[in-house]
C-alpha cells in the first residue's frame, strides 16, 4: 500500500470499499512559522469487513483513534533507520467490520515551500504571510489526513484557526469566531467534493467583490429543478503589495462574461455558490480550479507594462478554471487517466468561450499559434502517450501535465464539435452533467451522451484518435495544365511517432492567390478525408493558386506541409496574407517545417525579420519572435550563429522596435525579445539605457520589470559593469518579490565558471533549501543564452545529480530540476551516448521519461544544426 505514490488498483480497491465519507478538519496556522496542526475527524461507511490506509504527509502523528480506541502503536509505520513517522504506507486500518466507522487523526505538518501542500510565503514588502492550499494531484494528504483520490468525494467542515485580522478564503462562505487574538474560521462544504479540489487560503489578503446576474439558458437536458435567475458573488483577492496594481475592473468583466457563455451553453447552473479568484505567491501553474475558490500565479496582478498578449493569456486562464467548475469539480474523473478529458475540455471551453463572449475575438488564432505549437513539440517526443492512456499511478499522473493532455486534446475536442456539429455537442455535454452532477464519470460516459446526442457512433473515432499517438502530416498534390488544376488530392502520412495509423480528419481546403498585392483567399473546401490519398475534384478546372492550405481555418490537428510552391511563396509573402488565421498557419507550418529540417533555422530566421514588423496578432509575435530565438540557438549551425546570426537578429529586433509605433505593443515586444537574447553592438546602448531608467526610444515606458531583463542580458554579457552595484540599486527601487527573485536570476546570468558552478552546486545540493520561485529563476538565469562555453562543465556531473535529487525532493522541484538543468548545450554524440549510459539502468518511470525527452532535443538540435550547416545546392 502506498501513499506518496498511490497506484491506480489501490485506488480502485479502497473505492470498493468506502462510501458515505464526511471530513472535520481543523488546522491552525498559529502554531509556528515552520509547522501547523490538523486533527481530521473522518465519518466513513465500510461496504464490506476488511482493511484499507488512509493518505498523511506529516511531520509526526500523535494519534489515531478508531471508534473511540486508540490505535496510534499499531496504525502508524515508522522509518526502519529512526523513530520518524513514515507515510509511504499510510495509516494502516485494519480488520475493519462493515458499517459506519469514525477515525481521529492528530498530527502536526509542514509548511511548504515547493508549491505543494499548505503553501507558506512571506511579503519582502511588508513582511505579511499568506498562506493557500495546491493539493492536484493528490497533496491534500500534506494538509489533513484524507483518502486521497478522485472518486471518493466527500463533505467538509473545515475550522481554522488563524490570527483575528486574516482573511481566510475556503470553498464557501465563512463564519468567524474571535477568541482573543487569534480567531477560527468556520465552513461547510455541503456538497460532494474530491479531496484535491479543497482550497484553504488565509492572510491578510486585500479584496474585492462585485456579484454576477444573469439566466440559465434552459434546455431539453437542463434539470427540470434548475432555476432561471442566477445570482453568484464575485470575490477577488491578491497581497496587499499587490492591491494598488490589481485591475479588478477587467477581471470582473471577463469573470461575467465566461458566466454569461457558460450559462447559455452548459444547461446547468454555476453549482458551488459564492465564486472567489485568489491570486496567490510562488505558485507553480498557471491557476487551479478549486472548487469556488480558484488560485492563480499572482504574476497575473501586472505591476509593469504588459502587452496585450499577457492580458489575453490571463482571461484564457480565467476561463480554462471556469470551465472546470463544470467539467472537472461538477462533474470529475474516476481516476486520472481521465486526466485529458479535464484539461483538454476546459482549454477548449476557454478558446470558444474567449473567442464568442470576450474582447479576443482571434483567440482561435492564438490557440493555432501556442497552444497547438506545445501539442506538436510534446507529440514528436520519445515519451509521446495517447491523449486517453493509462495512468498506473500519481507519479505517472504528474508527468502527464503535458501539451497532449491540454493543448492536443483540446485540439481534437474542436475536431469532434467540426466532426458532429456543434448543436449535437453542446447537447451531449449538457447531458453529461446533468446526469453525473456531483460525482464521477469516465470518457465513456460522455462519448455515450454525443453519440446520443449526435447519432453517430463514435467509437471508431474515439479509437483512432485518443488510443493511438503521434501526428499525420497532410499535404496536397495536383497537376497543372495551361494554369489549372488537372488533378487535385490531399495526402496522409502516417501517424508518427506511433503505429502509423490514418485518422478520420474533418478539413478544408483553402486556394490562396496574391492580387493586388494582397493576398486572399480565392476558393474554399470543406471535406472529410480518412485515406492516404482523397481527390477533390471540386478543384479541378480552377487556376492554380500561389498557396494552398490543407488545414485551412484550422479545423483538424495535424501537420500541415506545404507543397514546395506554397512554401517558397510563403518565405517571400508572408507579410501580405491579410487573414490572421490563414497568416498564423502559415507560421505554424514554416516553424514545424524548421524543426523537421525541411528548411534551414536561418531561412526561418529570415522569414521572421521579414515578416515580423507587420504581425498584427500580438499572440502571434510574441510566439515567432521565440521561435527566432529557438532556431538560433537551437538549431542554426553555431559557427553561421556566432558570426551571422545573432548579430542579424539582434539588429531585425532593434531595427523594428525603432520602426514600431511609439508606445505600442509590438515596440515593446522588440523590446522584450532584445531583453531575452545575447547582446550585441547593436543591443548594448539601448539596453544599457534602460537599466539607467532611460528611454532608448520614443513612447517605451521603462518600469522595474524592463530594467530587471535588461540588467540579466547585460551581465550575462559581461557588459553590465559593477553588476551587483546595479543589483542593489535596483533592489533598493523595487523591493518586491518579484524584485529579489530579478536578483537572483541575475547574479545567476553572471557568465563566468566560478559563478556557474556556484549556482549548479546550489541547486543541485541544496535546493531543498529555496522557494519554488527562487528555483526557477536561477534556472533562467544559470541557462540564459551565451553561456553554453561555460555551461560544459556539467555535462557530466548533471548525471550524477539526477537520482539525488529525484529521490530527495518533491515531485515537482525534482521535475524542474531535472528538466531544467539537462545538458541540452551539449550536443555531441558524446553527450547523447552519457544519456544512453545513464538511461540503461533502472530509473523510476518519471526520471526515464525527463532523461529521454531532453535526449530527444538534443538529437534533434544536432540534426537541425547539420541541416542549417549544409551547402545549398544552386537552382
Amino acid at each position: 500500500m502506498s501513499s506518496v505514490n498511490l497506484t491506480h488498483t489501490e485506488a480502485q480497491e479502497r473505492a470498493a470499499l468506502i462510501d458515505a465519507l464526511d471530513y472535520t478538519i481543523a488546522i491552525d496556522v498559529t502554531t509556528s512559522d515552520s509547522v501547523f496542526s490538523s486533527t481530521t475527524t473522518v465519518s466513513f461507511n465500510l461496504r464490506e469487513p476488511g482493511s484499507t490506509f488512509i493518505d498523511l504527509i506529516a511531520k509526526t502523528v500523535e494519534s489515531v483513534v478508531l471508534d473511540g480506541v486508540n490505535i496510534t502503536a499499531s496504525a502508524v509505520p515508522i522509518k526502519e533507520d529512526s523513530a520518524e513517522y513514515d507515510p509511504t504506507t499510510g495509516i494502516r486500518l485494519t480488520d475493519l467490520s462493515a458499517g459506519d466507522h469514525t477515525l481521529i487523526i492528530e498530527a502536526t505538518c509542514e509548511f511548504s515551500h515547493s508549491g505543494q501542500g499548505l503553501h507558506r510565503f512571506i511579503d519582502p514588502v511588508d513582511n505579511e504571510v499568506y498562506l493557500y492550499t495546491q493539493f492536484e494531484t493528490a497533496d491534500a494528504k500534506r494538509a489533513f489526513a484524507c483518502f486521497d483520490q478522485p472518486d471518493l468525494k466527500a463533505t467538509y467542515s473545515l475550522f481554522i484557526t488563524a490570527p483575528k485580522n486574516w482573511q481566510v478564503i475556503t470553498n464557501s462562505a465563512q463564519q468567524k469566531t474571535i477568541n482573543g487574538d487569534k480567531a477560527v474560521f468556520f465552513s461547510r462544504i455541503g456538497y460532494p467534493l474530491s479531496t484535491y479540489l479543497v482550497a484553504i487560503c488565509a492572510g491578510n489578503y486585500a479584496h474585492v467583490t462585485d456579484t454576477w446576474r444573469g439566466k440559465l439558458t434552459h434546455t431539453p437536458q437542463t434539470p427540470a429543478d434548475s432555476p432561471t435567475d442566477v445570482e453568484i458573488p464575485l470575490g477577488i483577492y491578491c497581497r496587499q503589495s499587490l492591491a494598488e496594481h490589481l485591475d479588478a475592473e477587467t477581471l470582473f468583466t471577463e469573470t461575467k462574461q465566461g458566466f454569461d457563455f457558460y450559462h447559455a451553453n452548459f444547461g446547468v447552473a454555476y453549482p458551488f455558490g459564492k465564486y472567489d479568484q485568489l491570486f496567490v505567491p510562488e505558485f507553480n501553474a498557471g491557476a487551479m480550479e478549486n472548487a469556488g475558490a480558484v488560485t492563480f500565479r499572482d504574476e497575473y496582478v501586472f505591476t509593469s507594462k504588459n502587452t496585450k498578449y499577457l492580458y489575453e493569456r490571463r482571461c484564457d486562464t480565467l476561463l480554462h478554471e471556469m470551465a472546470h467548475m463544470w467539467f472537472g469539480d461538477l462533474v470529475t474523473m474516476r481516476w486520472w487517466d481521465d486526466l485529458w478529458l479535464n484539461e483538454s475540455f476546459a482549454t477548449w471551453g476557454a478558446a470558444i468561450s474567449q473567442a464568442e463572449a470576450t474582447e479576443y475575438t482571434n483567440a482561435w488564432v492564438t490557440f493555432a499559434n501556442v497552444e497547438k505549437a506545445w501539442a506538436y513539440r510534446q507529440d514528436q517526443l520519445p515519451s509521446t502517450h495517447p491523449i486517453s492512456t493509462d495512468a498506473s499511478d500519481i507519479e505517472t499522473v504528474e508527468q502527464n501535465f503535458d501539451g497532449i493532455t491540454y493543448a492536443k486534446g483540446a485540439s481534437v475536442l474542436k475536431q469532434l464539435q467540426a466532426y458532429v456539429g456543434r448543436e449535437a455537442f453542446f447537447a451531449g455535454v449538457r447531458q453529461h452533467f446533468a446526469d453525473h452532477a456531483f460525482s464521477n464519470a469516465t470518457f465513456d460516459d460522455l462519448l455515450a451522451a454525443l453519440a446520443a446526442a449526435s447519432g453517430r457512433d463514435l467509437s471508431h473515432w474515439a479509437k483512432q484518435w485518443l488510443k493511438t499517438t503521434g501526428i499525420n502530416e497532410l499535404s496536397a498534390t495536383s497537376g497543372v495544365t495551361d494554369g489549372k488544376y488537372s488533378s487535385f488530392e490531399i495526402r496522409q502520412g502516417p501517424a508518427t511517432p506511433g503505429a502509423g495509423e490514418l485518422r478520420s480528419h474533418r478539413i478544408a481546403v483553402g486556394l490562396y492567390s496574391l492580387v493586388d498585392d494582397q493576398v486572399v483567399r480565392t476558393h474554399r473546401h470543406e471535406l472529410d478525408i480518412a485515406a492516404a490519398a482523397t481527390p477533390v475534384p471540386e478543384f479541378i478546372g480552377l487556376p492554380e493558386a500561389d498557396l494552398v492550405l490543407v488545414n485551412d481555418d484550422d479545423l483538424t490537428y495535424c501537420l500541415m506541409r506545404l507543397d514546395e510552391k506554397s512554401l517558397d511563396f510563403v518565405l517571400h509573402n508572408i507579410e501580405k496574407i491579410a487573414d490572421p488565421m490563414a497568416r498564423t498557419l502559415c507560421w505554424s507550418a514554416a516553424w514545424q517545417a524548421t524543426r523537421s529540417g525541411q528548411i534551414r533555422a536561418r531561412d526561418f530566421i529570415a522569414l521572421v525579420v521579414r515578416g515580423a514588423g507587420s504581425e498584427s496578432e500580438i499572440s502571434v509575435l510574441n510566439t515567432i519572435l521565440q521561435q527566432a530565438r529557438t532556431a538560433l540557438s537551437d538549431f542554426a549551425d553555431p559557427k553561421w550563429a556566432r558570426q551571422t546570426g545573432t548579430e542579424l537578429l539582434v539588429r531585425a529586433f532593434v531595427d523594428a522596435a525603432t520602426a514600431a509605433q511609439p508606445g505600442s505593443d509590438h515596440q515593446l515586444a522588440f523590446i522584450q525579445a532584445l531583453s531575452a537574447m545575447e547582446v550585441t553592438s547593436d543591443s548594448v546602448n539601448p539596453l544599457s539605457k534602460i537599466v539607467a531608467g532611460e528611454s532608448p526610444l520614443p513612447g517605451l515606458i521603462i518600469d522595474n520589470q524592463l530594467r530587471w531583463d535588461a540588467l540579466t542580458a547585460l551581465a550575462a554579457a559581461g557588459e553590465a559593469g559593477d553588476v551587483e552595484k546595479h543589483i542593489e540599486a535596483l533592489s533598493a527601487i523595487d523591493p518586491s518579490a518579484t524584485g529579489r527573485a530579478c536578483a537572483l536570476r541575475t547574479r545567476a546570468a553572471i557568465n563566468t565558471a566560478e559563478a556557474k558552478a556556484a549556482v549548479f552546486t546550489e541547486l543541485t545540493e541544496q535546493a531543498a533549501e529555496l522557494s519554488n520561485i527562487a528555483i526557477r529563476y536561477k534556472l533562467s538565469g544559470l541557462t540564459f543564452p551565451g553561456a553554453d562555453a561555460q555551461l560544459q562543465q556539467f555535462n557530466e556531473k548533471y548525471f550524477e545529480c539526477v537520482l539525488p535529487i529525484w529521490e530527495s525532493l518533491p515531485t515537482e522541484t525534482a521535475s524542474t530540476l531535472i528538466e531544467s538543468l539537462y545538458p541540452t548545450w551539449d550536443v555531441s554524440a558524446a553527450g547523447i551516448s552519457r544519456a544512453d549510459e545513464f538511461a540503461a539502468q533502472s530509473l523510476p518511470a518519471a526520471v526515464a521519461r525527463l532523461i529521454a525527452e531532453g535526449k530527444a532535443k538534443v538529437e534533434r538540435c544536432r540534426a537541425n544544426q547539420l541541416v542549417d550547416a549544409a551547402p545549398v545546392a544552386a537552382s
